[in-house]
């Protein structure tokens, strides 16, 4: 792949451990996996506000009670928020209604996540969903393969509404190594017919417990044939965890990026990832 370039291009005061991120007309809405909120922060005035995902939410939730909001996607007008699935307080997906900015629906996605398990042949220790697309037909579910297992698992399920009747595909996909350690999904987006993703390499074997960062990965899928077009080196040190698409000009497509810095600290720097458009 051609030359990339990555930037900080600010930091936002107030957030902790981003995990996902979704840009609309001059908003980037962030989620973070220890809070119970949807922040929305202004890039024009920088001005930051918060919406509640939950009931009673709080900025740090302690690591056994988190809902552990890992994901967000969008279709039309509505945000969809997913819990990562690692443990039975992390299997909800919130509605948030992007024009009159309120909650539409919260759901409990347990017995589908049960259905994915079984499905993939991935142990409930293993499961951790850390990235989420909805094309307004179908679903895309990325496994990150932080376990012992490595399950790097993408989950197409075709349906309009979690809740109804679906059809399940799921392809399970070797990913790069650093210094011998294999990168895991950390988040993704849908841009034209291309699946762009993040893999973090992370010395653990654990869904639950972090580990030393080794770096991250820009990769891209084919969303016809499901397979890796290229992945890229883009850091040796950054564990970015959360990916939306920014613009696309001059043959370059930029994204912006969060990293989760597994710390209590209120603080997000945002990236800017620019790679050639091909």
């Amino acid at each position: 792949m051609e030359k990339f370039t990555l930037e900080i291009l600010f930091q936002i005061i107030g957030i902790g451990s981003a995990s996902g991120l979704f840009y609309n007309n001059d908003a980037l809405y962030v989620i973070g996996d220890n809070s119970g909120f949807l922040y929305e922060y202004n890039m024009q005035n920088h001005q930051l506000n918060q919406h509640a995902l939950i009931d009673n939410p709080t900025q740090n939730i302690p690591k056994n009670l988190k809902p552990d909001f890992e994901s967000l996607t969008h279709h039309n007008d509505t945000l969809y928020v997913f819990g990562s699935g690692s443990t039975e307080n992390r299997n909800r997906m919130i509605e948030f209604d992007l024009k009159s900015k309120t909650v539409l629906q919260k759901n409990n996605l347990v017995d589908l996540y049960a259905v994915m398990q079984n499905f993939g042949s991935i142990k409930p220790e293993d499961f951790n969903l850390e990235g989420a697309i909805f094309d307004g037909e179908n679903w895309y579910l990325f496994n990150r393969g932080n376990g012992i297992s490595n399950k790097n698992t993408i989950f197409t399920i075709h349906a309009k509404n979690l809740g109804e009747e679906f059809a399940l595909i799921s392809v399970n996909y070797k990913l790069p190594k650093i210094k011998g350690v294999r990168s895991s999904f950390t988040d993704a987006v849908l841009v034209d017919d291309k699946i762009y993703f993040l893999s973090t390499a992370e010395d653990t074997k654990s869904t639950y417990d972090d580990g030393e960062i080794l770096g991250s990965f820009i990769g891209r899928i084919d969303v016809k044939t499901m397979k890796i077009d290229f992945t890229q080196k883009i850091t040796s040190t950054n564990k970015f965890e959360g990916l939306t698409f920014y613009k696309k000009e001059n043959n370059k497509i930029e994204f912006l990026l969060c990293e989760d810095n597994d710390t209590d600290l209120l603080e997000t720097k945002i990236y800017k990832l620019t790679i050639p458009a091909k």
